[in-house]
């Protein structure tokens, strides 16, 4: 059952990727890790949401919309199954069974913070949906939503005996090091403890940025543009910048929850400060 996923994807489009865009099904091998896009469907972001953008800016997006997404990720090597959040839940469990998954065989979950689109699939039915999974979160990220008394608190005390608490580490340094080829990296801001997570294998990389940016089309060659979700925008734009550097200067593709299809990708400074982002699934991706 677990290895059932290689069969479903089904076109081939490049060296290390599997792709079926008309069920939004993604892959991507990073040496030994296979990562999967799990998507609860693609929309249209609207300019409303965006802190800081002139008019000029604005008049690169059409209608004033851009596209996005929910994502989460299935990452897997050998035996070991990890999830990267959980999107809202609608859709995550059908993708999992069409893998061939079961939740009770995710071995670990990786939240990049907590909100409701980024947790929602942890609780099913009122009960926890990864009975046997570690749970990592920061703990800048534990701290804050334990005062809000909602949702996020009340996920966080039934999943308290699988708790990991961590605190994530810089860019620079390397990360946090949580599991052998997963380092934990700080992008605060969006939230208190908002973190990305970095895949590596066999010389290969990910970075699987969270909500490092909601609107690729503005935040990529406007960085300095925040969204009305974010906690601290002011820092959200630090960490943003500094990832955005980090990216290109070691060459290392990405995944966003909010990206629109395929969800994966690289990054290029096209300026000084100024990046665009290009689609896995764009020949020689």
């Amino acid at each position: 059952m677990k290895h059932l996923f290689t069969m479903l994807l089904v076109l081939s489009i490049a060296p290390g990727l599997l792709a079926r865009e008309d069920d939004n099904t993604f892959t991507r091998a990073v040496g030994q890790w296979q990562v999967t896009l799990l998507t609860e469907g693609q929309h249209e972001g609207r300019a409303a949401i965006l802190v800081g953008a002139t008019r000029e800016m604005l008049a690169t997006i059409p209608n004033g919309t851009f596209p996005g997404a929910t994502n989460a990720f299935l990452a897997r090597s050998g035996d070991l199954i990890v999830l990267i959040d959980t999107g809202y839940g609608k859709r995550l469990f059908d993708h999992l069974q069409a893998l061939g998954v079961s939740p009770a065989e995710i071995d670990v979950v990786l939240l990049t913070h907590m909100h409701g689109d980024h947790i929602g699939g942890m609780i099913r039915d009122g009960e926890k949906a990864f009975p046997n999974a570690r749970v990592y979160l920061p703990r800048q990220e534990h701290d804050y939503w334990m005062q809000q008394h909602g949702n996020a608190a009340r996920m966080i005390e039934l999943y308290r005996e699988q708790l990991h608490l961590f605190l994530p580490g810089e860019a620079r340094d390397g990360g946090t090091p949580l599991l052998p080829g997963i380092r934990g990296i700080s992008a605060f801001g969006h939230t208190p403890g908002h973190c990305t997570y970095l895949l590596e294998s066999r010389g290969e990389r990910l970075l699987v940025w969270g909500d490092l940016a909601h609107a690729m089309a503005i935040q990529m060659p406007y960085p300095a543009v925040a969204v009305t979700y974010d906690v601290d925008p002011a820092r959200a734009v630090t960490s943003r910048e500094a990832i955005l550097s980090f990216v290109t200067r070691e060459k290392i593709p990405v995944a966003g929850m909010h990206v629109a299809y395929p969800g994966i990708g690289r990054v290029e400074e096209v300026s000084p400060g100024s990046y665009r982002f290009i689609p896995a699934t764009q020949q020689g991706e």
